[in-house]
């Protein structure tokens, strides 16, 4: 047989990388039943504890009942309803863009919109730990690719001076796997200078950044001139599904004409779209969500320095713990699991090779209590593992 999967799946087992799905048998919340286990979460991104909120429940269970549960076509043949068309204008309103563009996954919408606007005799220019959908989008396009070193502004003026044709510099807004935020004045500064578009994939950052919510350019008082271009997605701090992409009325009407994933795919549920308006709103006027967010975040990184953990430069709602080896992040995932405190290790690919993190992350929906027991258990499963030899150290 020419196709030996049996080899490559026995060899993620070996390399501690074997990945495999928990199953959720409980709503999105702090207090979850896994696998039949009950267990304090600490890896969902629904950062404003949104998911499972009973006003954007009833809007879906309403829209349902208005508009049935299926999109039915796509946008461009009969899919396109009047709840998307709201939502659309909605986000734009709350992005302050002239338009938005609905998409019914984040990873579409990344692929959707680099492909559209750059190809063969283009450049496209990516932060080496972009997202795998940015990352994939890029290579796909056709144009010219390359990736410059993490957030380093300097690494990309080197690489715009020898870029061709339409240049698209990609970005992250907030870094998924790092929770650190995107250098955006500084990269925006250096593609100005060529003539560069920047697209900046917020999927992290609405929400939890911003005074309002808007996200990363909100927080660093950017606008349509600085990014162009810029993604959204809804199943994070949103608590839905699917994503959009802000911008200028020339850009959204290219992506209804040339973006293949956005023409050639059923629209979303307008239901999803209907619990989606639900939650922007709630998103926008509750801001003790973000204030609660903020202070449970200080007071974790504070008690994970006392007891000696290696956090990474995140103030956002993704606070990692680095740990280095696969197997060792596997174990400490593995003891506080026994202990009733579910957190997911991140290993390679996802990250770099000696780089494995618990990827903690914190919702408005997690109380201060909660926080002190997960650096209570945290201190007892690190000092029994910081006792043990790492083989791969």
């Amino acid at each position: 047989m020419s196709f030996d999967l049996a080899s490559r799946l026995a060899a993620r087992r070996v390399e501690h990388l074997y990945r495999q799905r928990p199953l959720l048998q409980s709503p999105q919340q702090p207090d979850v039943v896994v696998d039949g286990e009950r267990l304090l979460a600490f890896c969902s991104n629904d950062y404003l504890g949104l998911a499972n909120h009973p006003e954007v429940v009833a809007a879906m269970q309403q829209g349902s009942a208005k508009w049935g549960v299926g999109g039915g076509a796509s946008h461009l043949v009969i899919g396109h309803s009047t709840p998307h068309h709201e939502l659309e204008e909605a986000l734009a309103e709350f992005t302050g863009r002239p338009r938005a563009l609905l998409f019914s996954t984040g990873y579409m919408a990344n692929l959707a919109t680099v492909t559209a606007l750059v190809g063969q005799g283009d450049t496209v220019l990516e932060d080496r730990i972009n997202h795998a959908s940015l990352l994939d989008a890029g290579l796909l396009s056709g144009a010219r690719f390359s990736r410059y070193l993490h957030n380093d502004p300097e690494s990309l003026a080197k690489r715009l001076e020898k870029a061709c044709g339409n240049t698209l510099v990609v970005t992250d807004g907030v870094f998924s796997m790092d929770g650190d935020l995107a250098d955006l004045p500084a990269i925006c500064a250096e593609a100005k200078q060529r003539d560069a578009w920047v697209m900046v994939d917020d999927a992290h950052g609405f929400g939890p950044l911003g005074a309002t919510g808007g996200g990363i350019v909100e927080h660093f008082g950017l606008g349509i001139d600085d990014v162009p271009v810029l993604v959204g997605t809804l199943g994070k701090a949103f608590g839905t599904a699917g994503a959009f992409v802000a911008g200028s009325e020339e850009l959204i009407e290219t992506l209804i004409q040339f973006a293949r994933p956005y023409i050639y795919t059923t629209s979303q549920p307008p239901a999803v779209a209907c619990a989606t308006l639900k939650s922007l709103e709630l998103l926008r006027s509750e801001h003790w969500r973000r204030e609660h967010l903020n202070r449970l975040i200080a007071r974790f990184r504070q008690g994970a320095a006392e007891i000696g953990l290696s956090l990474m430069d995140s103030p956002t709602p993704i606070q990692p713990i680095l740990i280095g080896s696969s197997e060792r992040a596997l174990a400490l995932s593995a003891a506080l699991k026994a202990r009733g405190i579910l957190v997911g290790a991140i290993r390679p690919p996802t990250v770099p090779v000696g780089s494995a993190r618990l990827r903690v992350t914190f919702s408005a929906s997690h109380g201060e209590a909660q926080v002190e027991h997960l650096l209570d258990v945290l201190a007892e499963c690190w000092s029994r593992l910081a006792e043990e030899p790492d083989e791969h150290a």
